[in-house]
């Protein structure tokens, strides 16, 4: 049976393992902080694949970033880690296949293969962390664009330039839907900028009226990017995943989605393949494991 080492590269941790094409973890789940400079980085990488290379048939790497459409490379900016980063050369890490692929996109093949979007040929994984990633899944393939750059959700969610978002642009989705955007509406809300997500999270569960009413502003501004999602690609499940999702309400967010489409009707579910889904999917696209 096929293995791939899977690396999953964040902007603060870098995970690795080895995999085979059933999409099970078989070796140590490793974990790293991101190191600051590019070289260090690089160096990292050579030191992790030259551990493992003999025993696997691939190295898959799930990373933060833009990939492109011949999966080798990052195609820009990709924030919180080393500016050199996109100038990578991923090929020359290993005398095996090196296969390279959005994290995002890879968490979403893995839900496709794996987990909550099994068996469905159209869905949407949104990504809901301290920002918002996205992967798309069309007809049972993997929809990247002319690039490699789709999925990104930063379409705009209202007009006035009220909130920057970390793109450079004003009111992208990521603004609101994000752990960071939950923070920014309970600032707003309180008049407060002390206030903390863990203080909206923990007054949520626990009944207080305040904070409560800052959780449904964010869960529907969730909910108005999904309407729009499911508008344009008609998706079998819109899938949420992230370290927030577990605070949203799904049974709520398909009523609302499903009353207010002009669709046909979808479902909102949680992920299911976990933390390590971006390595998982990596995995499986780089050993060719289809549904």
């Amino acid at each position: 049976m096929k293995k791939a080492l899977a690396i999953d590269v964040g902007g603060t941790k870098i995970y690795n393992t080895v995999i085979n094409e059933n999409g099970e973890i078989i070796s140590e789940i490793e974990k790293r902080h991101t190191p600051k400079t590019f070289a260090e980085i690089e160096s990292l990488f050579k030191e992790i694949i030259k551990k493992y290379e003999n025993e696997v048939d691939v190295i898959a790497f799930a990373t933060c970033g833009a990939v492109n459409n011949t999966n080798d490379g990052i195609l820009g900016s990709t924030g919180n880690i080393a500016k050199e980063y996109p100038t990578m050369n991923f090929k020359s890490l290993s005398s095996k296949r090196v296969f390279v692929e959005n994290d995002a996109n890879a968490a979403a093949w893995a839900e496709h293969i794996l987990g909550a979007s099994k068996g469905m040929p159209y869905s949407v994984m949104i990504t809901l962390g301290t920002g918002v990633g996205g992967g798309i899944i069309l007809d049972n393939k993997l929809y990247k664009g002319k690039n490699g750059a789709a999925g990104e959700m930063h379409f705009k969610m209202r007009t006035d330039k009220h909130r920057k978002c970390t793109c450079g642009a004003y009111d992208c989705f990521e603004s609101y839907a994000s752990g960071t955007g939950l923070k920014r509406t309970a600032e707003e809300m309180l008049n407060n900028k002390d206030v903390t997500t863990y203080d909206v999270i923990d007054g949520w569960k626990n009944g207080d009226a305040k904070m409560t009413a800052i959780h449904d502003k964010w869960q529907n501004d969730i909910l108005e990017g999904l309407i729009g999602l499911a508008n344009i690609f008609d998706p079998d499940v819109l899938v949420l995943s992230g370290s927030m999702a577990e605070f949203v309400d799904t049974e709520y967010l398909t009523e609302k989605v499903n009353s207010e489409i002009v669709t046909t009707p979808t479902k909102v579910v949680k992920a299911q393949t976990g933390n390590y889904s971006g390595m998982l999917g990596a995995a499986l696209l780089a050993l060719g494991v289809k549904d």
